[in-house]
């Protein structure tokens, strides 16, 4: 489902990155093939110095079909960027991304929390990160990096997911259900 990002995949998530659908949401943008793949060396060699963390997103047959990543990491904390590239749309990868990605942030990499900022505007963002049962809106609890996110201009809101809400929402429902068994 996941795997760390490799020059070789350059190609096809440049053809996928530059779909109408996705282009305007990637964080790191490309006008071509050359400069995707320089972009990619960049986030390689980023995450060897430990400022980020870039995992390409796999479908079945271990093709790659976007990538998942979290920037700009302080004190444990970064930010999630996510693309899929539009014929992958509505089939689950999104979602199942985003649990191994958390999965291998809080138990081998040591984060504690991952923030997203949505952009109001973003319908499919907004849905895909209300999806999760985990998340809640950090606006009013993590005031400092709100008004940093929206610093020129008002139009963002601010999610996070922390390691203890992921433990608790995966542990401590199965704790639950041991102790109704019980």
């Amino acid at each position: 489902m996941l795997k760390k990002r490799d020059l070789h995949d350059a190609p096809v998530l440049f053809d996928l990155m530059i779909h109408p659908e996705v282009f305007p949401y990637v964080r790191h943008k490309a006008a071509s093939s050359d400069e995707f793949y320089f972009l990619t060396k960049q986030t390689i060699e980023a995450e060897d110095r430990g400022e980020l963390i870039s995992r390409t997103i796999l479908d079945e047959w271990a093709q790659p079909i976007g990538t998942i990543n979290l920037f700009d990491i302080q004190d444990n904390k970064g930010f999630l960027a996510t693309w899929i590239g539009r014929p992958f749309f509505g089939k689950g990868y999104n979602q199942m991304a985003k649990e191994a990605f958390f999965e291998e942030l809080f138990f081998q990499l040591g984060i504690e929390a991952v923030f997203m900022k949505i952009r109001r505007s973003n319908i499919r963002s907004l849905k895909a990160a209300l999806k999760i049962p985990y998340v809640s809106q950090g606006n009013v609890s993590y005031p400092d990096v709100f008004s940093w996110i929206n610093r020129d201009e008002d139009v963002y809101d601010l999610y996070v997911i922390t390691k203890d809400q992921y433990l608790f929402h995966y542990y401590g429902e199965q704790k639950e259900e041991e102790m109704l068994e019980a």
